[in-house]
């Protein structure tokens, strides 16, 4: 057998399924004001829909872990896909707030399960040595949702109704289920599935230290993420027809950082995690004292993309070296971490923004967040206090 560089197609048929089903989380945000006019509710209330799905990303994750041990990894990946599919047509069927806000909900509890189940599938179709590269590749389906789902399904709802760029995503997300089907492999999800051994990797303090650093250096690169457009508009002064245009190369520049961390993580994950961290710190303060600058801004937004996603891949190698003889609820956890920290950005943002604070004042807390991640990373690196979950032999 003739050994390739090239993954598994099952590890690119897993980052398709997750762009589509990611696709649903990013096209919210830009329907929002034509959901709240049709369903007859305020848009702050319309904005409940978004925070509903985040919640159920939070939540899903480990108890699905959990639940689905002892299930064919096939079999969970293909449920969590159709249950997702059927929660967003049943919230569009009927065409109800109250009933959207549900469906939306248990949309993200089915997401956070196969994004668990994707991440430890991933590295079960490589070899150790390309378990960060594996896990890189899959995310990067979400970062494609990002830059380019969330956006075509606005366009395409803007052409029917809020509802067509919905229904496309239950569309892309029933062929995942077909192309899971036909394209991976029928294995256990391991070899004897245990509760009490994931539950006793999960006592391990250093795992806690790296999810400690996800949420927080996630949280630094997406509160500057999320008021870019609002910067560009108001203290750049870009032309509004060129926003989505720069937006977009922090998407480019997520890729790049995505496909240099993976290459780099397996072998030395803590190169990535003090790179992307000190990166992050870096080019958001640039951008808080450079805002005005468009020939500056522009490309500081590709080097932040770069940064922020060159830890991804380390932060899932680094779960998965710590955890594995039980990845599943690691994993889990790692996809729970990733989303608390988006989601504790708005909250992040309004301590500065109702002081009176310049939206620019965001840059810097990306900064100091992305800073304090950096002690946390040298930690974990630290070879003198001996913290995996593997018993001494001693």
């Amino acid at each position: 057998m003739i050994e390739t560089n090239r993954l598994p197609t099952g590890v690119y048929l897993l980052a398709f399924s997750l762009f589509a089903m990611g696709s649903a989380e990013f096209l919210m945000a830009g329907v929002l004001p034509s959901v709240a006019t049709d369903l007859g509710v305020s848009l702050s209330s319309a904005g409940a829909l978004i925070t509903a799905f985040a919640l159920g990303v939070v939540l899903g994750g480990p108890p699905f872990a959990v639940l689905s041990l002892k299930w064919p990894r096939r079999t969970a990946l293909m449920t969590t896909q159709a249950v997702f599919a059927a929660a967003i047509a049943a919230g569009l069927l009927a065409d109800d707030y109250w009933t959207l806000l549900v469906t939306r909900f248990v949309a993200g509890l089915a997401y956070a399960g196969f994004f668990a189940v994707a991440a430890v599938t991933a590295i079960s179709l490589v070899t150790p040595d390309r378990n960060a590269r594996a896990s890189g590749v899959v995310v990067a389906g979400l970062s494609v949702a990002m830059v380019a789902g969330g956006p075509a399904g606005t366009l395409l709802s803007n052409l029917t109704d809020w509802t067509g760029g919905f229904w496309g995503v239950v569309a892309l997300t029933l062929l995942g289920v077909v192309a899971c089907a036909s394209g991976l492999p029928v294995t256990a999800a391991s070899a004897e599935p245990s509760l009490a051994a994931e539950l006793r990797a999960m006592r391990t303090p250093r795992l806690w230290g790296v999810y400690a650093i996800t949420i927080l250096s996630t949280a630094a690169y997406m509160v500057s993420f999320n008021y870019l457009a609002a910067v560009l508009a108001d203290v750049t002064r870009v032309p509004a027809v060129w926003i989505p245009a720069i937006l977009a190369l922090f998407g480019i520049g997520a890729f790049a950082g995505l496909s240099l961390g993976g290459r780099i993580s397996d072998r030395r994950p803590h190169h990535a995690l003090l790179g992307g961290a000190l990166g992050i710190a870096l080019f958001s303060a640039l951008l808080a004292l450079f805002a005005a600058s468009t020939w500056i801004v522009v490309p500081l937004v590709f080097l932040l993309g770069v940064a922020a996603f060159v830890l991804n891949p380390a932060l899932y190698g680094r779960v998965f070296a710590i955890a594995a003889s039980a990845p599943t609820l690691a994993g889990a956890t790692t996809v729970s971490a990733f989303q608390l920290g988006i989601s504790l950005t708005p909250a992040f943002a309004a301590g500065v923004l109702n002081l009176g604070a310049s939206v620019t004042a965001v840059f810097w807390i990306g900064a100091a967040l992305a800073l304090v991640t950096i002690p946390l990373v040298i930690l974990d690196r630290s070879p003198r206090t001996d913290w995996s979950p593997v018993p001494s032999s001693r």
